[in-house]
Parts: C-alpha cells; structure tokens; sequence
C-alpha cells in the first residue's frame, strides 16, 4: 500500500512540474517570438522529445551545431515543457517548443527543412521521420562499444553519422539488409574539438583520477554499469593512496531504473566528501555540474565503464583502465579498445591501484593505431569539419527534391 501511494505522489509531483513548467514557458515563447510558424527560414533541425535528465545527450552538441549554423539555419525542436525551459536557458542556438504533433506539422509545413538530426533512438522520433522530404540523420550521443551502437532502429533513419571505421565494422558485423557502405557517414568525434571550462582543481603533483561510470542501463544486456558492483571499493582504494585525487562523474541517469544503483552513486559521492573533509587540501571533486570535455585535457588517468567516456579518453592517450561489467547478461566482445588497455572485473576493484601504476609506468603500444581506428583524423577541427560537410551535402542534395 505505502508503495502504491508513493508512486501515486510521484505522478502526482511529476503533473504538477510539468503544468507549472509549462505556464513558465507560455509567457518565454510569447516573449521570444519562436512559434511553430516562426519566419525563419530554418534548413537544418535537431529533433529533442526527450526529459531534462536525458539533455546531456544534446548539450554536447551544441559547438558542432554553432558550426553548422554557419553554413545552414538551425533550430532546436523540443517536445517537453521542462527540456525547453532548460534549452532556452542554454542553447546556443534557437528553440522551437512543439508539444503536440499538429506544433511539428505546422512548422514543417512553413519551413525548408532538408536535414533533421536525431541524438538518441525516442519512441517519439517516429513522428517526425514520417516526413519525407528532409534526410533524417541518427548522430548519436556518443561513440562506443555498447551494443545500442549497432541497434535495428539505425535502419529507421537515411544516413548514420558514426566516427570512424570501428563502427562502420560494428554495423556490419551486426545489421542484416543494412548497407552500411551507403548509410553511414564517417565524420570523427566532433564535441572533442570543443574547449570547455575546467574547475580550478590545484597543480599540486597529484595525479587526478577520473571515475565516470555509466548508467545502469534499462534491460539486462546494457548493464555496463560499474557503480555498484565496482565503484565503493575502487573508489575507496583511490582516496586512501594520497598520491591521487578522484574526480567523480555519475551518469546522469544513475538510478532512473535502479533506485539501489542512484543509491549506491550518492555513496561514492558521500566518501568522496568525507575524504575532502578529512583532508581539505585533497580537492576530491564530485562533478555533477560541468559539461563533459575538460576532463579530456585537465586530468592524468581515467576509469571508465564500455561508455563514450572510455572512447573519448582513449583519444588523449593518457592512461585508461575499463571496468568488467559483472552482470553476465551483458555480452562483452573482444573490440580494438580491448586489446590495448587494462580491464579490471567487480573482485579485484580494491586493486584499482596496482592497476593504474602499471599503466602510468608502462603504457600499452599501439594505441594510436587504436585512436585513428575509432575516430579517424583527430588533428584540432577536423571531425566538426567533416560533420558540417556531411551535413550540408544533404541539404542540398534534399534542395532538389519535389514531393
């Protein structure tokens, strides 16, 4: 009974929220002009009909999308009150609210759109690829080896913009009647071209240590998370040996299937706070607020989960140590990353330690081979190049189209 009434006060909460996120967006709109019949001439559209907890998956978009914008008008579409608060407050670029599905035909209808980029795989996608005239482009929120890199939905979209030739294998090795020579477009990992500002963490000669597990994952074979199978004792390890200092980045999606798992993270940050306590001069960070990116240059060693973390790291060449995912519904595939970094399964997390030295010491060959092999030309610019170009050739080749 109590659990019943509790879900009941959550539905209640979570109407009550969006109602008031909504009166607080009527009067933002009517200020800025955006209407689904706005005049702007908007030729490239980025379709989000997703809830705050998932605007991480677009946030690291927004420096490509500035560039795109330059070459071709963009607008963000928006499906939900409170995404769109957090949009206007934010994004660089313009935001169009579109709640109900007669808000996205009405602007379609007024509007040359030739490209529609999608960054997650939303039920409600489905309502905007019906348009026929613009190429519908699947540009992801990340580049990795989990196993919804290479899902069937791909086959909804006309182009798949991936990084580099390990995806293009992923795709093949996994889609049937798919013809990935056609549909997927390489263009590098563009957010890493970005500079993003970094917390004042001090110079002072210890070696900053990332730990930014993923989520929990929503059905058995994508639970790559390591929060509650590896995290406490790792992480306890690292703040015992005071030649490290732990940055701490959850997922933000930590425990929106699991509460245990959101339970276990709120832990970790725990013992990182007592450890600052106990020693100020550490700078232990929990990093819930920055977007990712800075971590790329400022810190020296990263633990990671199979994520877009872990791919992104491994771009910088510093030392890098993946987490086993210890549910054994997840199937684990040997892949290029595999073969050139340290793994460490859930039993031997308090010797997270031995395992970083002999990585700082002795780093693995061959990782540049792996670098280009996921991402391509990683030269500053090239990958946000190759996205703006990919970008514009279907504009306008979907400019010459009468339907």
């Amino acid at each position: 009974m109590l659990d019943s009434l509790k879900a009941v006060l959550v539905i209640v909460m979570q109407g009550y929220r969006r109602r008031q996120a909504t009166r607080r967006l009527a009067g933002r709109l009517d200020a800025s002009g955006m209407t689904p019949g706005s005049p702007t001439d908007y030729r490239c559209a980025v379709y989000f009909s997703d809830d705050p907890v998932n605007a991480y998956q677009i946030r690291q978009w927004y420096a490509p999308l500035v560039e795109l914008s330059k070459v071709h008008p963009v607008v963000v579409l928006s499906r939900v009150p409170d995404t769109t608060n957090i949009l206007l407050d934010e994004c660089p670029l313009p935001v169009l609210h579109a709640p109900r599905i007669g808000d996205v035909e009405s602007f379609m209808e007024r509007q040359d759109v030739g490209l529609v980029l999608y960054v997650n795989q939303n039920l409600r996608n489905f309502q905007m690829i019906r348009f026929a005239r613009p190429a519908h482009v699947f540009v992801s929120h990340g580049e990795s080896d989990k196993s919804y890199m290479a899902s069937n939905q791909l086959k909804a979209y006309d182009r798949v913009f991936v990084a580099g030739r390990a995806a293009v294998e992923r795709l093949e090795g996994s889609l049937v009647d798919f013809d990935v020579a056609a549909r997927a477009v390489l263009i590098g990992r563009p957010q890493t071209d970005t500079a993003y500002e970094a917390p004042d963490l001090p110079m002072d000669g210890r070696t900053t240590v990332l730990y930014a597990p993923t989520w929990e994952g929503d059905r058995p074979s994508m639970r790559y998370g390591s929060v509650s199978s590896h995290g406490p004792r790792l992480v306890e390890a690292l703040l015992a040996d005071r030649r490290f200092r732990v940055v701490y980045r959850p997922h933000p999606r930590s425990g929106v299937f699991d509460p245990a798992y959101g339970h276990d993270s709120e832990r970790i940050a725990a013992m990182v706070e007592a450890a600052n306590r106990a020693d100020p001069e550490a700078r232990h960070l929990v990093d819930v607020d920055t977007a990712f990116g800075w971590h790329l240059g400022r810190l020296d060693a990263c633990i990671s989960d199979v994520s877009a973390v872990a791919l992104d790291w491994v771009s910088t060449g510093k030392p890098l140590v993946l987490t086993t995912p210890a549910d054994p519904s997840v199937e684990v595939e040997p892949t290029p990353l595999s073969t050139v970094v340290p793994s460490i399964a859930a039993a031997e997390s308090g010797d997270v330690v031995a395992v970083l030295d002999r990585e700082m010491t002795s780093p693995h060959p061959g990782t540049a081979e792996v670098i280009e092999h996921y991402f391509g030309d990683t030269s500053p610019g090239a990958a946000t190049r190759r996205f703006v170009e990919a970008c514009d050739v279907l504009v306008r080749e979907r400019s010459t189209v009468r339907l």
